[in-house]
């Protein structure tokens, strides 16, 4: 802690002093690439998509016909929206979507874990997921706090893989319904915030996102309890979010899905460590191209652009669209058209239920 401390004086100092002798500071810093390469900006992709991972938490209450419009513009055919709730606000989201969009949302439903521990609790959880389900949900998305925050009716931490929290996986594979899950967040969080660490400068910036070996656990324990609960459950499908915190280790997660067939993978928020890889990734991408989803995290609609990029052309040295996020330039995989189709939509329909097919090509 005294060396964050001293690290983010230090900072401090230095931008002061940048500011009073007109300066300029790292952030600031943004040169015009003088490269002259082919360029394809697109901002639309090649063929209609359905982006996996999306959050609205106002759906309940949403315009949908201004965010259809906004999908209609860049080819999303389909958002799921991961935020859904459970019981009667999942409901309302459910209605909203039947009412104005039927064909362009999906949602999944999320468990409240309060109580865990208690007596009848996960039959409690499980049976509400089956209602949820009754209503219209076409899948479960456990959010990072599994892990990090979850506590018991002792005040213990929840591990991943807690086995008092069996009957919830159970109960989708019974459903036949997959469960996208995110545990833990980028193993550079956990790392010292130094010259060497190279999201420094996102850490600086967003300096909550900087986690102690006992904030709550290592990043380690955090991934291995995920590992050991998509083993137990080999019925369930899961989908690990953010390539499972891996996409900068492409070979290490490889050996993961050779060793569950039953996760899949998506990119949300981690296409700036594909884009830097081209190569490996589009080998990574051509071996395991039944295995990954489009995935996006957060909407913002021009953000998207840089996916389609990365994955549709072979332009060179491109830069990403948040520089605290990724200071390096992207490089397109160029994927062939029938690796696209999978990514964007034909692996999402063999998993995902509901969705309307008429919407895509064969």
């Amino acid at each position: 802690m005294k060396q964050i401390i001293l690290l983010f004086s230090s900072i401090m100092s230095l931008l002061m002093a940048c500011a009073q002798t007109g300066k300029m500071d790292f952030e600031q810093y943004n040169p015009t690439s003088t490269l002259v390469v082919p360029e394809h900006r697109i901002t639309k992709a090649k063929f209609p998509f359905i982006d996996v991972h999306n959050h609205q938490f106002d759906m309940p209450t949403a315009n949908l016909s201004r965010l259809t419009n906004e999908m209609d513009k860049m080819n999303m055919a389909v958002m799921v929206n991961l935020s859904g709730d459970n019981g009667s606000k999942l409901q309302q989201s459910v209605n909203n979507v039947r009412k104005n969009a039927p064909t362009r949302f999906i949602v999944f439903a999320n468990v409240n874990f309060n109580g865990v521990g208690t007596e009848g609790w996960a039959e409690a959880a499980a049976k509400q997921l089956d209602e949820d389900v009754r209503n219209g949900a076409n899948g479960l998305k456990i959010y990072k706090s599994l892990g990090f925050s979850v506590k018991d009716n002792t005040g213990k931490r929840v591990t991943v893989d807690d086995p008092r929290l069996d009957p919830i996986w159970k109960k989708c594979a019974e459903l036949k319904i997959p469960v996208l899950i995110h545990t833990a967040d980028p193993k550079s969080f956990w790392d010292p915030v130094d010259e060497h660490n190279e999201r420094w400068l996102e850490i600086t910036t967003h300096p909550n996102r900087k986690r102690a070996a006992d904030n709550p656990v290592p990043f380690e324990k955090l991934i291995e309890e995920q590992h050991r609960l998509f083993t137990r459950n080999s019925k369930t499908t899961f989908i690990a979010a953010h390539f499972g915190w891996y996409p900068n280790d492409l070979a290490k997660l490889g050996l993961l899905l050779d060793k569950l067939p039953n996760v899949m993978v998506e990119f949300g928020a981690v296409i700036a460590e594909l884009g830097r890889q081209p190569r490996m990734s589009k080998q990574f991408f051509t071996k395991y191209q039944d295995r990954i989803l489009f995935g996006k995290d957060s909407w913002v609609p021009e953000e998207y652009a840089t996916y389609f990029r990365v994955l549709e052309t072979e332009d060179e040295y491109f830069p990403y669209h948040k520089k605290y996020h990724a200071f390096w330039p992207m490089y397109g995989m160029g994927l062939p058209d029938e690796i696209l189709k999978k990514v964007y939509y034909k692996n999402a329909l063999r998993i995902v239920p509901n969705i309307d097919k008429s919407q895509f090509p064969k």
